[in-house]
């Protein structure tokens, strides 16, 4: 077991430690954005989770919710067997979820870059799958803590693991396209839930009874799927010798060097005095809140506001509230496509900007992010009083590009500014921003819509102020981003402190210093590769096809 586990002062490495992922001479490093993708692609079934909450609101009552007297409060919800539970508080794990992904991230980011990314894909399978199986059997006994604590914190405690465990090994294995690299990886997260949401809709389906709706044995499957690739995607991780670097590439600094990508490194441990962190942090947390706003409202904000002109009716007739309840029906469905729409393009995002970035530098990115998408917040209110729905979804899906673009690019922003050996465990730290833009973002477009309404406005205006608001905080980004300098000698650590944190981190030049089974020696074939890829695509592709075909609802 100890072999398994890890080294146990017997001198032999066990098959989890990172010394055992070393590569040897002729590994391809493009088997590793495989690997990356295949757990990025399971644990970002967190963004489909809402295919349950329909299902789970019913699962006493199979065709109507049997509801809680409103004598009930969210704290007795979670024990109850007698009622169903409410679609409102089931989606309250969507937060769960991202803060318990940013602390973990920020808590762990520092052993992950010690114990190397086999052993933290491993953990995050078990804690994201068990969690998942706990959740299963919180299901069967109508206990919804149970379903908290195994999804939303164990899971958390996953995704943040998983979600970081790729990004400091890529950025030094794509040295010369560290935005392109990161970008495929973190894109298998935004794609997670297309695949995730049909096949859960097929397993419910299949698993659907006369007194079960079939959610329980659903997750047990999941969960069983995804520990497989997960531990494929683990196993699969290999990190490059010390000094590595691509054949005829040339470091930064020997060229006529850019400022901003640094050849030292920080600690982990100095980041949060640095203002530049801050820097980053706020950038992060400003373009996620507008994205994140305009996410969880897009499909009620598209019927609200267009209305019946979705489906060809015209003058008062299309006001939403005016509608008849099949009419409702026909519209909700443009609304699934309209999502869809968005969800492509936020994937497509994640790559097509991270890849640019290598090109344009980080900093222009991100200004870019923060002018194109301030103009195209501000042109919303305009294109939706001139009911100009190709203006208005157009806008939408380059904003929700962007949004995708921005998770994907932010971990090459942090390896250019505080070097690559610490890179992961500062972008766990940096995750604290996503968890805190999780609630910033959602709560200001859900109580601005309630304030605007509530002072009589119609529903198609009612998002008007939330749009300038969230131009407000690309503004504060705009300016957090042009601030960003390169890091000040002082913070940067000595040759010793260097040496220390590479012995720490268990860095050898090469496999075979650490014995006989270590790294992956001999030359990688093109078939390998292939197949690789052909693991982790298909899936992707199949997911992809999928949401096409619901994004033609929209069209329709």
């Amino acid at each position: 077991m100890s072999a398994v586990l890890g080294n146990t002062g017997t001198g032999s490495p066990g098959l989890l430690d990172k010394e055992r992922t070393i590569a040897g001479a002729g590994f391809n490093r493009w088997l590793v954005p495989p690997a990356a993708l295949a757990i990025h692609l399971c644990i970002g079934m967190a963004y489909g989770f809402s295919v349950f909450w329909l299902p789970l609101s019913k699962a006493l009552g199979i065709k109507e919710s049997l509801k809680c007297g409103v004598d009930v409060s969210v704290w007795q919800e979670l024990f109850t067997t007698s009622c169903d539970w409410r679609v409102s508080t089931l989606s309250l794990m969507y937060s769960i979820f991202f803060v318990f992904l940013g602390c973990s991230a920020a808590l762990w980011g520092g052993w992950l870059e010690h114990a190397g990314p086999r052993k933290a894909g491993v953990v995050a399978a078990l804690c994201w799958c068990g969690g998942m199986l706990i959740s299963a059997l919180g299901i069967q006994q109508h206990q919804l803590w149970m379903m908290i604590l195994g999804s939303g914190v164990i899971g958390g405690i996953g995704l943040g693991l998983g979600y970081i465990s790729p990004v400091s090994t890529l950025i030094k294995w794509f040295p010369d396209r560290r935005g392109m690299a990161t970008g495929m990886a973190i894109m298998g997260f935004g794609g997670g839930a297309l695949i995730g949401t049909p096949i859960a809709n097929e397993l419910m389906n299949r698993f659907a009874t006369s007194t079960d709706l079939g959610v329980a044995p659903t997750f047990v499957v999941m969960a069983l799927i995804y520990f497989v690739f997960m531990l494929g995607g683990a196993f699969g991780y290999r990190v490059p010798p010390t000094g590595w670097k691509p054949a005829g590439w040339t470091p930064p600094a020997a060229q006529a060097s850019n400022a901003m990508i640094t050849q030292r490194h920080v600690h982990v441990k100095k980041v949060w005095g640095i203002p530049q962190f801050w820097l980053v942090w706020l950038v992060l947390c400003m373009n996620v809140s507008a994205g994140i706003g305009v996410i969880g409202m897009a499909s009620p904000m598209l019927q609200e506001v267009f209305g019946g002109t979705l489906i060809g009716i015209t003058g008062d007739a299309a006001r939403f509230s005016a509608l008849t309840p099949d009419q409702l029906k026909l519209i909700a469905g443009v609304g699934a496509g309209f999502t869809a729409l968005l969800g492509l393009f936020n994937i497509g995002g994640r790559f097509f900007w991270a890849s640019i970035s290598d090109k344009l530098g980080r900093r222009l990115t991100y200004t870019l992010f923060f002018v194109l998408g301030g103009v195209l917040y501000a042109s919303l209110p305009s294109s939706a009083a001139a009911s100009n729905t190709v203006a208005f979804v157009g806008a939408a899906c380059i904003i929700l590009s962007m949004y995708g673009g921005g998770f994907a690019t932010v971990p090459a922003y942090l390896g250019d500014l505080f070097g690559t050996q610490m890179v992961g465990a500062i972008h766990g730290r940096l995750l604290t921003a996503w968890a805190t833009a999780g609630v910033l973002g959602p709560v200001l477009i859900t109580k601005m819509r309630e304030y605007q309404q509530g002072l009589g406005l119609p529903k198609a205006e009612a998002y008007n102020q939330s749009m300038y608001i969230f131009v407000g905080l690309l503004v504060i980004g705009l300016l957090c981003n042009l601030m960003i300098r390169p890091i000040a000698d002082k913070h940067f650590m000595s040759e010793a402190e260097l040496a220390e944190e590479k012995r720490l981190a268990h860095e050898r030049s090469a496999a075979a210093e650490v014995g006989s089974g270590s790294g992956s020696g001999g030359q990688t074939s093109a078939v390998t590769v292939v197949l690789a890829w052909l693991v982790v695509g298909l899936p992707l592709a199949w997911g992809i096809y999928k949401a096409l075909l619901t994004a033609a609802k929209f069209f329709h």
